[in-house]
């Protein structure tokens, strides 16, 4: 399959625009679950005002939040599938910079220095784009990922002593949890990124933090820590929008790599309540859309 720039374009178009404005099912059944179980009249409260927010901004062909965040696609490309990867690039970067001007959407994406705005959500290294060789053969996915500023200015990276063990990854994860308080616009997917170096464990938490809701860790320890992990910060008594509850988080996840010997680095990322994402899958039968 030859993998088209234009057909990109118009995809990395569309998929910020549907980010934006519709949630994935399995954010929506996360909602269900915690309004089943969820104790305390605020909180229940609460979550009931998340709820009709988004039915009206469905019902309204609206954004589901203000924050369009910076925007990040997660190239996923099988075997079998021809494509100039820098044509690929630019396709991407023109089809954000178009959903932003022709929808339009605020951009959020400034200079770090004299904070100039562009008003195209795009900048030096924006948008984010990472690739990876792991779709299935002929196929190739792009995932949009709009990331918030409430939920990243949560993120967190701790080189721990080994000798510490798993407490000290549980001690880190829940401490961040409490000193994130409402500011992740809770509830959250708490993302960690174990091992590797720290930046790999940055990126990994953030994986972690944008991954759909009943997937679960590849690695049998990591699961298992995952489940422990989602139990206990919602112990923690923060609540939807910080205001106190049972529902501090959806859920827990955890992406892991091996480490040195000496090193234990441990990253935690957040994702707030508007998990929103988009996906586009390129076939040679054309492109389809989806979560």
């Amino acid at each position: 399959m030859q993998l088209d720039p234009a057909t990109v374009e118009e995809a990395a178009k569309q998929l910020y625009i549907r980010a934006l404005k519709d949630l994935p099912p399995d954010i929506k059944a996360g909602f269900g679950r915690l309004v089943d179980r969820e104790t305390v009249p605020t909180a229940q409260g609460v979550l009931a005002t998340m709820l009709r927010n988004i039915d009206v901004a469905e019902a309204t062909d609206n954004l589901l939040c203000q924050d369009t965040g910076i925007p990040i696609y997660n190239l996923h490309v099988g075997p079998g599938v021809l494509f100039d990867g820098q044509a690929v690039l630019a396709a991407i970067r023109r089809g954000c910079e178009r959903a932003t001007r022709e929808y339009p959407l605020r951009s959020s994406v400034v200079h770090p220095l004299t904070r100039r705005n562009e008003h195209s959500s795009c900048g030096i290294g924006v948008p984010v784009v990472h690739v990876d060789f792991d779709a299935p053969a002929g196929q190739v996915q792009i995932e949009m990922v709009p990331k918030g500023s409430g939920s990243e200015n949560n993120s967190f990276l701790k080189m721990a002593v080994p000798a510490e063990g798993v407490d000290a990854i549980k001690t880190f994860v829940i401490d961040c949890v409490l000193a994130a308080g409402g500011k992740t616009c809770p509830p959250t997917i708490v993302g960690v990124g174990l091992g590797g170096t720290s930046d790999l464990a940055v990126a990994l938490a953030k994986r972690a933090a944008t991954r759909p809701l009943g997937s679960h860790c590849a690695d049998a320890d990591g699961a298992a820590l995952e489940a422990q992990l989602s139990v206990a910060v919602n112990q923690l008594g923060v609540g939807p929008q910080g205001l106190g509850g049972d529902s501090t988080a959806f859920a827990v996840h955890i992406e892991l790599a091996a480490t040195h010997i000496t090193m234990n680095p441990i990253a935690v990322n957040m994702q707030c309540h508007s998990a929103r994402r988009a996906r586009a899958t390129f076939t040679p039968e054309g492109v389809t859309y989806g979560f």
